[in-house]
């Protein structure tokens, strides 16, 4: 309930719509045990594609969507055409931070919110999450009712308020690893660290930074890939982008971006310079990315997580 009635609240009169598997928790509770819970109606989708989703809010009416920010993205290309989403009170983004430009636009476009949040499989949904009405572009939100949530340094110590660490939570749910080395690791001193990277601020409000483990180190600096991937993802010419840390000799890593273009925009040197400048512009000029790969597609799992360990397969 701390969720689904706190933050959704969800009533017999919506109508449930998503893709991610039942299989996923992100799935299970949104289509299945959350409409069951409030006798809301769920529509399943045998190919959870974005144009399938639009076909199911258009014919059904759906009030609330799960997905994740490359699907909003695709929706709202589809409501330039005139794909109709008016029926939506309100759109759940997950499996991928979601980047401020998705944000912005999906609120200017459709004037309903769109809420981040952040879960896990061994917390079994989202436990961290905006609101309506106490959302931002960029934050992820407060902690769900029910969930502690806190940031803390290697040595599980309370860091202050605007300082990057670990994320820390504990609440009503949560699992053991059976004969499994991570739950030394997952589990510590009875909080559940996730491996993501965030900062709290004065507000109480929690920031995404990074996966632990994708955060870039380059020359000494910690750069954040979300944050580039966001200032890319505000230039006209972007659809999708990812970012990791490529090795490098001099730097010991640089950031590289691998880009999807929009249709029409070519993929030459131009196009890398302005990339480049335009996210010094936006961000830090230290966190540009120092390499551009042009690519068709980023490889995704299907909740719609990019796999970045094939990328950085490749560099």
């Amino acid at each position: 309930d701390g969720y689904a009635r706190d933050v959704l609240r969800v009533t017999p009169e919506d109508v449930v719509v998503g893709s991610p598997p039942l299989a996923f928790t992100f799935g299970l509770g949104g289509l299945a045990i959350f409409p069951l819970r409030f006798g809301a109606t769920a529509t399943l989708l045998e190919n959870a594609s974005p144009a399938n989703m639009i076909d199911i809010i258009e014919t059904y009416k759906a009030t609330i969507s799960f997905t994740s920010p490359t699907a909003y993205r695709a929706m709202m290309a589809a409501m330039d055409e005139g794909a109709d989403l008016s029926s939506l009170r309100m759109a759940i983004s997950a499996g991928e931070t979601l980047p401020a430009p998705v944000f912005e636009d999906w609120t200017r476009k459709t004037g309903k919110p769109i809420l981040d949040g952040i879960g896990t499989t061994e917390l079994l949904h989202i436990f961290i999450s905006n609101r309506i009405g106490d959302a931002a572009p960029g934050a992820t939100g407060r902690p769900v009712t029910g969930y502690e949530a806190m940031i803390v340094d290697d040595d599980m110590k309370d860091v202050p308020d605007g300082t990057v660490g670990h994320l820390a939570v504990r609440g009503p749910t949560g699992c053991r690893y059976l004969a499994d080395d991570r739950q030394t690791t997952y589990v510590r001193d009875g909080l559940n660290v996730t491996g993501d990277d965030f900062v709290r601020d004065k507000d109480g409000v929690f920031h995404f930074v990074a996966r632990a483990d994708d955060m870039i180190i380059s020359a000494g600096y910690n750069i954040a890939g979300p944050e580039v991937e966001g200032a890319l993802l505000s230039h006209a010419d972007v659809a999708e982008c990812a970012v990791i840390g490529a090795p490098d000799l001099e730097r010991g890593q640089i950031v590289q971006a691998y880009v999807v273009l929009k249709e029409g925009v070519e993929r030459d040197e131009a196009c890398v310079k302005r990339l480049q400048d335009h996210v010094k512009a936006k961000i830090a000029p230290y966190k540009y990315p120092r390499s551009v790969r042009f690519v068709g597609a980023l490889p995704r799992t299907q909740t719609g997580k990019i796999q970045r360990f094939k990328l950085k397969s490749q560099s």
